[in-house]
C-alpha cells in the first residue's frame, strides 16, 4: 500500500472505492470551496457525497495534470471526466499531516 495519502486517495477515487477512499482523510477532515465554505466535514458527510457521485458516475475519472508539493501541502491539478459531457478542469489543495489528508480546498 502507497504511505502517500493524496495518491491514495487519487486511486481509490479512480477506482470509485468508497472503502479505500475515505481512509485517506482524517476523521475531522474539512473540504471547502474556493471561497472557503465548507461543502463536507467529517468521514459520515465524505463517504455519503463521494459515495453518491461514485455510483452515479461509473466512468468518472481524474487525470492528474500536474502536481507540486510545498512542505505540508500538495496542490493537483485535475481533469475530471465522467460526470458530464464535457471534462471539468479543477485544481485540488491538500492539506497532510503525516500519511492522512486533514484539510482540502476545491477550485473550479
Amino acid at each position: 500500500m502507497q504511505e502517500d495519502p493524496v495518491e491514495r486517495q487519487l486511486a481509490a477515487y479512480n477506482a470509485r472505492d468508497i472503502a479505500a477512499f475515505v481512509p485517506c482523510f482524517s476523521l475531522s477532515v474539512v473540504i471547502e470551496d474556493g471561497a472557503g465554505t465548507v461543502l463536507m466535514r467529517g468521514h459520515d458527510e465524505l463517504r455519503e457525497r463521494y459515495g453518491a457521485m461514485f455510483t452515479a458516475n461509473p466512468q468518472l475519472h481524474c487525470e492528474l495534470v500536474h502536481r507540486t508539493r510545498v512542505g505540508s501541502f500538495v496542490i493537483d491539478e485535475e481533469r475530471i471526466t465522467g460526470r458530464g459531457p464535457e471534462p471539468i478542469r479543477a485544481v485540488a489543495i491538500y492539506r497532510v499531516d503525516g500519511a492522512i489528508i486533514e484539510h482540502v480546498r476545491l477550485l473550479r
